[in-house]
């Protein structure tokens, strides 16, 4: 029974060893659609509200 639990000790070592020399995996952000309220443009115009990808 000792030496399995040794066994598992150590792999789990080596498997979260291995985890932290990984690093993390960057992954571009998908486009994101985010309303736009409306407002007042120049010369007293009233622009609506639209979507728009950010």
């Amino acid at each position: 029974m000792r030496r399995f639990l040794s066994t598992c000790l150590i792999a789990a070592a080596l498997i979260g060893g291995s985890c932290a020399l990984t690093g993390c995996v960057v992954v571009a952000p998908r486009p994101v659609h985010v309303w736009v309220p409306g407002y007042w443009g120049g010369g007293h115009v009233w622009v609506g509200g639209h979507w728009r990808y950010r």
